[in-house]
């Protein structure tokens, strides 16, 4: 098994602890992070751990092993599928200060075989503790980061060897670098130029064309775009959380889509009135048909833009974490249907009700599914006064 040297590994617990977390500032002394691992991404764990003790912070850890959660899909009834063992999960959503996640599948189809709905139940038997999660997140609270540690079974998936899988990742991370928190920086503070620029536009809806591809989508009230705030390491894209019921059109997918142990290719979405009126798929399509039956899973939760200046990938990685923000020659779109992100809200988070974030149009769902595009397009603005301005083409912003 492939293992990638000590200090492409120290770096990457760096930029995490210290960087990613916090909303790029690193956590305090005494903070409480919940490092929940893969069994293959043990190597980055045990540096993420170490990183955490010396930043003086107090790590708890969390070894996920995948044929544990198969053997429960397979063999849990319904009623222990959506098992919660809720004073469990309060206590941890309380304690916990920061969460940090490694993926590492050995075998990316190890749920092939196993019936979607079990999945997805299973799921939603833990939304209460991501609420609790989200509404500390909402009050600054809380952070969160998302990181991939490369295997060979994932590699195989993305048609790569381990070690060009592993290329990309230390590419895109910035893993090799002299300073790697510095670049992660510079890069930052581009994003956050482009995000003050397209903040400043008073946008009303966004007319999205590319091949196969018609959509407008509404901007709605009090939102802004986000990007650049250490959420998944790596993280390029700049995004908002539009209103779903002014999503309207087709588009189309061409990344392929690897969610649920399975894979679903080429992907077509039509919108009527905020709401998928048909889906369909080149391979996968039972899968996506049960995704978007999910409770709001047909609508969307978020927009979002990938400017090629700012990633370095450039391959194809058969996991969501990298391929939302794959640079190559146009950079992507994506759209995720189900969950908004409660924090484009341009307002006061910790004043903001359920029922006002339902009333702006924010989707609430246990589902929250992001769906690739890498084709060139055109992003035009239109604007509250009637006036039109392209945004984004040629897989780049093009704000003055």
């Amino acid at each position: 098994m492939y293992t990638p040297p000590k200090r492409v590994l120290k770096n990457y617990a760096d930029i995490l602890v210290n960087f990613a977390l916090n909303d790029g500032k690193g956590i305090k002394k005494k903070d409480v992070v919940y490092l929940g691992v893969q069994i293959p991404g043990l190597p980055l764990g045990r540096e993420v751990y170490r990183a955490v003790l010396a930043a003086g912070g107090y790590p708890i850890l969390n070894i996920m092993d995948d044929r544990f959660k198969l053997l429960h899909l397979e063999n849990a009834s319904r009623d222990q599928l959506l098992f919660f063992p809720d004073k469990y999960y309060r206590g941890l959503a309380d304690t916990a200060d920061h969460w940090v996640r490694i993926l590492a599948e050995e075998n990316p189809t190890y749920l092939k075989k196993t019936d979607p709905k079990k999945i997805m139940l299973a799921n939603r038997g833990v939304k209460p503790f991501r609420e609790w999660l989200d509404r500390k997140e909402d009050e600054g609270r809380f952070s969160w980061t998302l990181c991939l540690y490369g295997t060979e079974g994932m590699a195989k998936e993305a048609g790569l060897s381990v070690e060009e899988y592993w290329r990309q990742i230390e590419n895109a991370c910035f893993l090799r670098a002299k300073d790697p928190l510095a670049r992660w920086r510079e890069v930052f503070t581009h994003m956050k130029s482009v995000l003050a620029k397209i903040n400043d536009l008073p946008v009303e809806r966004l007319h999205i064309t590319a091949p196969k591809t018609d959509l407008w989508i509404t901007m709605g009230r009090k939102r802004r775009w986000l990007g650049g705030s250490g959420r998944n390491i790596p993280s390029f894209e700049i995004f908002t959380s539009p209103d779903w019921r002014g999503t309207e059109g087709k588009i189309f997918f061409d990344l392929p889509l690897y969610h649920y142990g399975n894979i679903v290719k080429d992907i077509a979405l039509e919108f009527r009135k905020g709401k998928i009126v048909n889906a369909t798929a080149r391979k996968g399509e039972r899968l996506l048909h049960e995704l978007i039956a999910q409770k709001n899973a047909d609508k969307i939760g978020e927009f979002s833009l990938t400017d090629r200046r700012f990633s370095r990938i450039s391959k194809f990685m058969a996991s969501t974490l990298f391929d939302e923000n794959h640079g190559g020659p146009y950079g992507n779109t994506h759209l995720a249907v189900g969950k908004a992100y409660h924090d484009a809200y341009s307002g006061d988070l910790k004043k903001v009700s359920e029922e006002e974030y339902r009333e702006l149009g924010f989707n609430s769902s246990v589902e929250h599914t992001d769906i690739i595009s890498t084709t060139d397009r055109t992003v035009t603005a239109i604007l509250k006064d009637g006036s039109k301005k392209v945004i984004y083409e040629g897989g780049e912003f093009t704000l003055a």
